[in-house]
């Protein structure tokens, strides 16, 4: 059996209600929100800027961690020393390293941009829900990152079209506060858009969370950077983010996927080929038939573009790809799809086929990180069957794992600065129900 249950509390003057219960065969959420005749949404914020700070040029730079296989993190970072090793420090005691571990480097040319020597080093095998100690390239500063845990529960925080701006800043802060093992991003990281120093500045922004726990993320359209006869597609990107592509079998760094605790995750590409005759198809349809849901019975799936979206931006931009693809997710029973790009709040009904149907994922779309651009307010109506609760605001969302059976999902938004967690997880909040459930035996044979 599968239980989902979802809050939303906010505060300042916002009077609490409970508008909409949904009870599926396979999911039932409940859904507090407030009304929103005396809500005032606060302004756009400008793009952050970072003051130029003189650093040794061994200094490691823009450090962050991602998952690379079984007990294995790759820490990846950027130093203005071409002869800095790519070596990594670590171990379980401040100061006190007991492994070392070496790895590859790269570095790219964008026009007149020439970036630093970019390291990614893999260190393991490490022990699940552990901390961590460690030095980049045998240079101060001193880095913790904490493992995620071998087993339920699991705390994912969720945010997309991250940016660099005060409300960036804002979602950030919020996230911090929060105890989560792995931090999800599906896609539009820094909105460099060609600016290459715009990389750096987000990489030093997202820095002090990024180096602490696993950041696994996928492109959006704005890591794209393309320059017809003069720059290939996500060169920045894939240059600085490198994934897990090749421990998941993917011949590209735009999809792949990974385990944590008992949870399968896949991250798509939205602006990959996902025809049926294509690389990330086929790597799609070999990767769902090696799930065994009694490793990981929990199976989430991540991607940019939104396949079910009734806010007025970026209609039907996801329809080709969901038309090759959600017939795989549904015959492998995915429970959960989170996607960005839209700058807003929605979550679905579990659905399928444009349909409410109870054996379908829930779709979740949360591009609502803190961009340049702002807000998607309009939405169409009247609202789809599917769509259970939208909303335009800033914020990120936080999915905790119970155990092979309950998870919650949580929006938080974005409604103050205050250095406190403004929506808290409360357990009168949640309202736990039980149906029969009926797993349909995965057939990926005709697709």
């Amino acid at each position: 059996m599968k239980f989902l249950g979802t809050y939303k509390t906010v505060k300042h003057n916002m009077e609490l209600k409970l508008v909409s219960t949904m009870l599926t065969v396979f999911l039932l959420i409940i859904s507090v929100t407030v009304t929103t005749a005396d809500y005032v949404r606060p302004q756009p914020r400008e793009t952050l800027q970072f003051p130029w700070k003189s650093k040794p040029s061994s200094y490691p730079q823009q450090v962050h961690i991602s998952l690379a296989g079984e007990k294995h993190m790759r820490v990846s970072w950027i130093t203005d020393d071409n002869s800095s090793p790519s070596v990594v420090e670590y171990g379980t005691s401040p100061g006190r390293y007991s492994s070392m571990a070496e790895g590859e480097s790269t570095s790219y040319n964008y026009i007149f941009y020439s970036s630093g020597k970019i390291h990614h080093t893999v260190i393991g095998p490490l022990e699940h829900d552990t901390i961590y100690f460690y030095k980049c390239g045998q240079q101060s500063p001193e880095f913790q990152l904490k493992t995620p845990p071998a087993q339920f529960p699991v705390t994912f925080a969720v945010a997309g079209d991250l940016g660099q701006t005060g409300w960036t800043k804002s979602t950030l802060e919020h996230i911090d506060l929060c105890k989560y093992d792995v931090h999800l991003l599906p896609g539009d990281l820094s909105y460099a858009d060609y600016m290459q120093h715009r990389w750096d500045t987000f990489g030093e922004l997202v820095q002090p969370l990024a180096s602490a726990r696993p950041w696994m993320v996928t492109e959006g359209n704005h890591e794209k950077e393309y320059i017809p006869l003069l720059k290939g597609a996500f060169a920045s990107y894939n240059a600085r983010w490198k994934m897990p592509s090749e421990e998941s079998g993917s011949t590209s760094n735009l999809y792949y996927s990974f385990e944590v605790a008992g949870v399968h995750i896949i991250m798509l590409g939205s602006y990959a080929d996902y025809d049926k005759h294509s690389d990330q198809y086929n790597w799609l349809k070999t990767d769902l038939l090696k799930v065994d849901r009694k490793k990981t019975p929990w199976l989430l799936v991540l991607l940019h573009v939104p396949w079910y979206n009734s806010n007025e931006a970026h209609q039907g931009e996801g329809d080709g790809m969901m038309q090759a693809m959600e017939p795989l997710l549904y015959a492998a029973s995915v429970d959960l799809v989170f996607s960005g790009h839209v700058h807003a709040y929605e979550r679905s009904n579990r659905v399928n086929n444009r349909r409410p149907d109870p054996c379908g994922p829930v779709h979740i779309t949360i591009g609502d990180g803190g961009n340049k651009e702002g807000l998607a307010r309009k939405y169409k109506n009247p609202k789809p069957d599917w769509s259970v609760f939208r909303e335009a605001s800033f914020g990120h969302g936080e999915l905790k794992i119970v155990n092979a059976t309950h998870a919650f999902w949580s929006w938080h938004r974005n409604d103050d600065d205050e250095p406190v967690r403004s929506d808290q997880c409360l357990d009168n909040l949640f309202a736990e129900f039980q149906d029969a459930l009926l797993r349909r035996v995965m057939n990926l044979g005709k697709y």
